[in-house]
Formats: structure tokens, sequence, C-alpha cells
């Protein structure tokens, strides 16, 4: 009986050699995928050096591995702000970024997690930049310029994230909303500046009719100087008795083929006028 539990003593002894040696392999070593970064801390500790893709030894049982994702990450994010001419203006933007591989170190031991990351620091940071951005225009500014407030709040927003070791890569403005006491004022504006145009329209339009009848006028008194003229002249007398006939035929009265015109004494010789000719 001695030789058996000696037999299985032998046994049971590699057995557990090996699956220590297995175990302490398995925690010896971690593996980063791509797109991934690690930091070893030991007994609560992090290490300096960033882990990067690949096989890595860390010492076993006293030591862990914190992957963080370094491919793009999106998030969205509120803020609100008062614009230059202090009207309430609200926005949420969808940032894009990736965290800094080399300061993913000082991450672990500032920040810890990503949420941590996007809580405490992006969400404060965006409505800061977000206030820079809207102090340096009105609100109709913002809206009708939205892409230099885009700009600004960028170049804010990135400055501010940089020294935390994250990398702003693109950023979109997917609301913008201001108070509904702009928006009254907006559509009164509107309503204003329609009836100024109709104003300005009307004047233009009554300026225009009274050059007309200034024009009318004097192409009516040239035509009477003109007449005036030719009544001096020789033949005048023939105008006026050509204008009596023509006034005559706009009447609807039936025109005579022959009209004998005379003074008013009998001695005088009398004037033949064929009216064919006027109507030709």
């Amino acid at each position: 009986m001695n030789n058996q539990f000696s037999l299985s003593n032998k046994l049971l002894t590699p057995v557990i050699l090996a699956s220590l040696i297995l175990f302490l392999g398995f925690n010896s070593f971690a593996v980063l995928n791509p797109g991934q970064a690690g930091v070893i801390s030991v007994l609560g500790k992090a290490r300096d050096g960033v882990l990067l893709e690949g096989i890595h030894f860390k010492p076993p049982l006293i030591s862990v591995v914190d992957i963080y994702d370094l491919t793009v990450q999106k998030f969205e994010v509120p803020a609100e702000s008062s614009t230059k001419d202090l009207q309430d203006l609200s926005a949420r933007f969808a940032i894009n970024f990736r965290l800094d591989p080399l300061l993913v170190v000082e991450i672990r031991r500032t920040q810890g997690t990503l949420a941590n990351i996007v809580s405490k620091i992006i969400a404060p940071q965006t409505q800061e930049s977000f206030k820079i951005a809207a102090a340096r225009r009105t609100v109709e500014e913002a809206i009708t310029k939205r892409n230099e407030l885009k700009r600004d709040f960028d170049d804010a927003l990135s400055e501010r994230l940089e020294k935390y070791g994250i990398i702003v890569l693109d950023t979109s403005v997917v609301d913008l909303d201001f108070s509904p006491e702009f928006a009254k004022a907006v559509e009164e504006k509107q309503i204003a500046e329609q009836r100024a145009k109709r104003a300005i329209y009307v004047a233009q339009e009554a300026e225009q009719e009274a050059q007309a009848d200034i024009n009318r006028a004097k192409g009516k008194a040239e035509a009477q100087r003109l007449l005036a003229e030719t009544l001096k002249a020789e033949g005048g007398q023939l105008v006026l008795q050509k204008e009596a006939i023509q006034a005559w035929k706009d009447g609807g009265s039936q025109m005579p083929k022959v009209l004998v015109m005379g003074g008013k004494e009998q001695t005088a010789v009398p004037f033949l006028f064929n009216l064919g000719d006027v109507q030709q």
C-alpha cells in the first residue's frame, strides 16, 4: 500500500508542476492585437513604457495589463453657450478621436478607463471650446456662418485635448438650436424687411409713373410747338383744314368726297379739297 501511495505521489507531483508551469506561463505573457496599446501595472503601480501590438512578457500573478483601443472612437457630446449678443445657443457635436499611443501610460495614471476620458475630459472640454467659439459671434452669425463656428470650435478643442493625449480627428455639428425668443425676432425681422422692400418698390413705381407723365407732357408740348411753327409757315392754313377734317372723321361722320372752302366775300375763289387724298 505504501508502494501505491508513493507511486501516486510520484505521478501527482509532475502533474502539479506541469499545471503550475502552464498557469505561470499563461500569466507571464500578454498578447496585443493591432490597434491596441497596453500598460503593465505591477502591484498596482503602472510601469513606464507602452506595450504595442505583439506578445509581451509580464510578471505572473502580481501584474495586470490594461488594454486601450487606439482605433478611432466616436462620441456625441452636447454643449450650451451664450453668443456675443447674449443669446442662448445649444449644439450637439460628434467627436471623432483616438488616443496617442505614446501617452497611454499617462492616460492610465490620470484618467483610467475610456469612459472616464469621455465623461471627465472630452465632455467638459467640448463645452468650454463651444463657449469660446460662440462668444466670438452673434447668434445670427453662428447660424449663417456655421463653418466658421465649427473651425473655431475645432481649433479650441484640439488644443485643449492634445495635452491629455487625445488626438481629435474630426468633428461634426449634429444639431444647432437657438432660443424661441430669437426665432420670433428673426421672423419679425423678415416681415419688416419684406415690408420695407414693398415700400421701396411702390416708391420706385410711383417715381417711374411720374417720370412717364413728365415725358408725355414734354412730348405733347414739343408737338404743339412744332404745330405752331408749321401754322406760321406757308401752307399753315391747309394744315388746320386737314386737322379739322381728321377730327370730323374720328367723330364718325360721313366724309364727302369733295369739300369746297372759300372766303366770306363772293369774289373769293373757292378752294377745292380732295378728301380722298386725306384718307390715303
